[in-house]
């Protein structure tokens, strides 16, 4: 494969917006396990090697078990290894993510909405929006697993 632009290298201050964006979230309190979660799974469903690679193993190193990530992609069937919280974060994730297929539902955000504050959800909102462009600079870019 022919080698691709790296972004950070080549124009360092269009990566401060994300990097800003990911400070937001770390500042306003989302808890970054559920965070780790949202990553990874909004990571599967773009099929973006590197961030799935990344944030499964951030996840691990803090304290999430590999029963949990081996099954993130198919988390309505085990809802038992979820909390209704985490189901809520991880169904908005999918929606977010698939936005041109149905949008967001009421259910979706209302679901979400029950389980987190206006400031949490702004916060989860913000940290799905990252994610999945996060996602697209990887793929686009090709970026190889560290």
């Amino acid at each position: 494969m022919k080698k691709r632009i790296n972004l950070h290298q080549v124009s360092p201050e269009a990566y401060e917006p994300m990097l800003g964006l990911e400070k937001y979230i770390e500042k306003s309190g989302l808890d970054k396990n559920l965070y780790h979660l949202i990553k990874t799974r909004a990571s599967q469903i773009n099929a973006c090697h590197f961030c799935i690679n990344m944030h499964t193993r951030d996840a691990i190193k803090l304290g999430e078990t590999a029963q949990r990530l081996f099954l993130l992609d198919a988390w309505w069937e085990v809802p038992e290894l979820f909390s209704e919280k985490e189901q809520a974060a991880l169904a908005l994730t999918e929606a977010m993510t698939l936005i041109s297929e149905k949008g967001v539902s009421d259910e979706v955000y209302e679901r979400a909405a029950k389980h987190f504050d206006e400031k949490e959800l702004a916060a989860l909102m913000m940290g799905i929006v990252a994610i999945n462009s996060w996602n697209r600079i990887a793929i686009a870019t090709k970026m190889p697993l560290d």
